[in-house]
């Protein structure tokens, strides 16, 4: 269920937001309002595409899959797998700049890589105080607060707290042995309730620069987004990295789409080597004519 967040002025001057698009900055407002108490939501581009794009066909699945992209390269929001086998999405500053006056109760799986194995406290509450209409900061600024809810998105890249409002959450461990926190790359899509692999040494943003480097001109950042996507899954199905290396080396050298990326990797991974063929002998008359025409001539 959507819920009412507002946005500090400062966040129009961030220089994380400000690397990424604009559609993606706009996605990024738009995360907010469909995150739980703790900034968490399914990482499902088309569910997210239909909630905060319904009325713009021409931004579907596929965009905001490219948003997403962006918005975790830049720090903004992390792409994890839960206990589950699911996929979510944490605002990472999201606890930092929001203040939940009234819980809703919904909590998706914890983030691996920013709340598992971190004390939490509440956070502290005004005396006699229920709702936050403004509050005034050093130097005049006042921020405004709407439905109880304040919110803003100055300086991202800082460690998001766990303070929830007051609400104390435990940490939370995935099901099975304890393996510590997990370090994969970041942005893969579903993987249809599979474990998460074991890390890759080499990541998606390595071959990425790798390609950009080899390329003549730098290639426009939508197609330099679908590449990294296609990347991280075949990373996370375990295909070697040299093998996708070859296969982005294929695609630049062709030229095609980055859907096509698997199949080009496919093919430099199985493609049979061909069987020499005979050597060509040129023509030349039978020493012994009888022998080869059978004495017809």
């Amino acid at each position: 269920m959507a819920r009412i967040r507002t946005i500090k002025p400062e966040a129009f001057a961030s220089e994380s937001l400000a690397s990424v698009s604009l559609s993606a900055e706009r996605t990024f407002f738009g995360l907010l309002t469909q995150a739980d108490d703790q900034g968490r939501l399914r990482d499902q581009a088309a569910v997210i595409a239909g909630l905060l794009w319904s009325l713009r066909r021409e931004h579907g699945p596929v965009e905001v899959e490219d948003d997403l992209t962006q918005l975790d390269g830049a720090g903004l929001v992390c792409r994890y797998e839960g206990g589950d086998g699911k996929r979510y999405l944490h605002i990472v500053t999201f606890a930092q700049h929001q203040k939940i006056n009234r819980p809703s109760g919904v909590r998706n799986p914890p983030c691996p890589h920013h709340d598992l194995g971190v004390p939490r406290e509440p956070s502290p509450q005004v005396p006699g105080a229920v709702t936050q209409p403004s509050v005034t900061r050093p130097g005049g600024l006042t921020e405004i607060s709407v439905n109880d809810e304040s919110a803003g998105q100055d300086g991202f890249r800082e460690p998001s707290p766990q303070t929830r409002g007051g609400l104390t959450e435990p940490a939370v461990s995935p099901p099975g042995p304890d393996l510590g926190p997990r370090n994969r790359d970041l942005g893969t899509t579903p993987l249809g309730g599979a474990s998460a692999p074991a890390p890759q040494t080499v990541s998606a943003k390595d071959l990425i620069g790798e390609y950009t480097a080899a390329c003549t001109y730098r290639p426009p950042r939508d197609v330099l987004g679908q590449l990294g996507t296609q990347v991280r899954k075949l990373l996370d199905e375990g295909i070697d990295p040299v093998h996708v290396r070859a296969g982005l080396a294929r695609h630049r050298a062709k030229g095609l789409h980055a859907s096509t990326l698997p199949s080009l990797v496919h093919e430099a991974m199985n493609a049979a080597t061909p069987a020499p063929s005979a050597a060509h002998r040129s023509w030349t008359n039978p020493a012994d004519v009888n022998a080869a025409y059978g004495g017809d001539l």
